[in-house]
């Protein structure tokens, strides 16, 4: 008898290590940047399927394949289904100017 987990929608932001990364060729890191993405969402948010934002993947593919970067700040969203929807958070907000004026 299999039964039917249903999962809450659950929201979290993760700085995600890619150091390891740099242990395959210089050919493949960016590839491999992805599939540790795609991995550390797998186990942290217990997903059945996850998806990436395009945004990640331009940061990740932005100085070439040969030089993504050593740890990325991701957002992820699971739904109701264990489908994880992993993105950037959103940029703060900046300060008006007379506060950030030195006085």
């Amino acid at each position: 008898m299999v039964s039917e987990q249903k999962t809450e929608e659950l929201t979290r932001t993760y700085v995600v290590p890619l150091g390891v990364v740099y242990e395959a060729p210089p050919y493949r890191r960016a590839k491999k940047a992805l599939i540790v993405i795609r991995e550390f969402a797998t186990r942290h948010m217990k997903a059945k399927q996850v998806s990436i934002d395009t945004e990640v993947n331009e940061q990740i593919w932005a100085k070439g394949i040969r030089h993504p970067p050593r740890r990325i700040t991701l957002e992820m969203e699971r739904d109701e289904d264990g489908v994880v929807k992993v993105k950037l958070p959103p940029a703060p907000e900046k300060l008006p100017e007379k506060l950030t004026e030195k006085v």
